[in-house]
């Protein structure tokens, strides 16, 4: 009984995105944006009593912390590329950032849920007409930011098994690290245009209550989108991603005219849109591991592959 194995020799661990650098300049000049937009709601929200404008502010200002730590992740990424020390490079590290930046977009949807209670229960003057005119500002600002950080995976499309289609094409390459910095901005823009719907109805009908049930609001739903990054990004982690799953399956239907029996099949995420594999294989005419890699070529999403052969015992 013998075994061989088999991967490319020389071969180098770059399982960064492919827009990795033009992602990190983008999430660099959102950092700017939010952060001067985040001091004139605070400064604004507490001059003229609107809860759902500072509460805007101050979770604008933990997005903007949490997308510095994006940026650096990105950078240290970057610059960390051909580091041995990192056995499968560093492509996941962007996935560590988006699954702390969901941590924290779930602690500030717990802290502008307490204070918008709070509000409820001693609420105060709100001078509507600036307050408005500030939540309109900010909403501008967080829209070019959401622009500017929506990820676009239409060009993966060509890479990826005819079979499939594009949704799952967008999920494989998705940038967890980019998308999180995305949700951060969009729930900037939600608690901005609910902050408007709350001034507006505060203004036109005396409902000051409005504005820190709409703060309870935005809080849930930014609860929600936390949980989504936190699920996604922790079973990138996790070495569980679901999409992995799709990967095994086109690697047993590659196999499978061999006559050759899987028997030992581990898939997972080394980067966005990169996979890697250890496939374990029986067969009763063993050929060598690289003609069952070349077998697995037409897989793009499949970056590091090992392959290995083990004779069948005879009958």
């Amino acid at each position: 009984m013998t075994t061989n194995s088999f991967s490319t020799p020389g071969h180098d661990h770059f399982f960064l995105g492919s827009d990795h650098q033009r992602n990190e300049r983008k999430v660099w000049l959102v950092i700017a944006l939010t952060t001067s937009m985040m001091v004139v709601e605070i400064v604004s929200g507490t001059l003229y009593g609107s809860m759902a404008l500072v509460a805007d502010g101050w979770h604008m200002s933990t997005h903007a912390g949490a997308m510095l730590i994006a940026a650096l992740a990105y950078r240290f990424a970057r610059r960390n590329i051909g580091n041995p020390r990192f056995t499968f490079g560093t492509g996941k590290l962007g996935d560590l950032a988006g699954f702390a930046s969901a941590v924290l977009l779930a602690l500030i949807a717990l802290l502008v849920g307490w204070e918008s209670l709070v509000r409820l229960t001693q609420p105060i003057h709100i001078d509507f007409e600036q307050a408005i005119a500030v939540a309109i500002l900010g909403l501008i600002v967080n829209l070019v930011c959401a622009w500017l950080l929506k990820d676009s995976h239409s060009h993966h499309g060509h890479h990826l098994h005819h079979h499939r289609d594009e949704r799952h094409a967008q999920r494989k390459a998705r940038d967890n690290n980019l998308r999180a910095a995305y949700l951060h901005v969009m729930a900037d823009a939600l608690t901005s245009v609910l902050a408007i719907v709350a001034l507006l109805l505060g203004r036109s009908y005396g409902w000051t209550w409005a504005d820190p049930v709409m703060g309870v609001v935005g809080a849930l739903v930014i609860a929600r989108w936390s949980w989504g990054l936190i699920r996604d990004t922790g079973s990138v982690l996790l070495d569980a991603a679901a999409e992995g799953e799709e990967v095994r399956e086109e690697i047993r239907e590659a196999i499978a005219p061999t006559g050759s029996a899987v028997t030992d099949l581990h898939v997972w995420q080394v980067g966005p849109g990169h996979y890697a594999a250890i496939v374990s294989l029986m067969a009763w005419e063993p050929r060598e591991p690289a003609h069952y890699k070349a077998l697995l070529a037409h897989i793009h999403e499949l970056a590091h592959v090992t392959v290995e052969v083990e004779r069948g015992a005879a009958t």
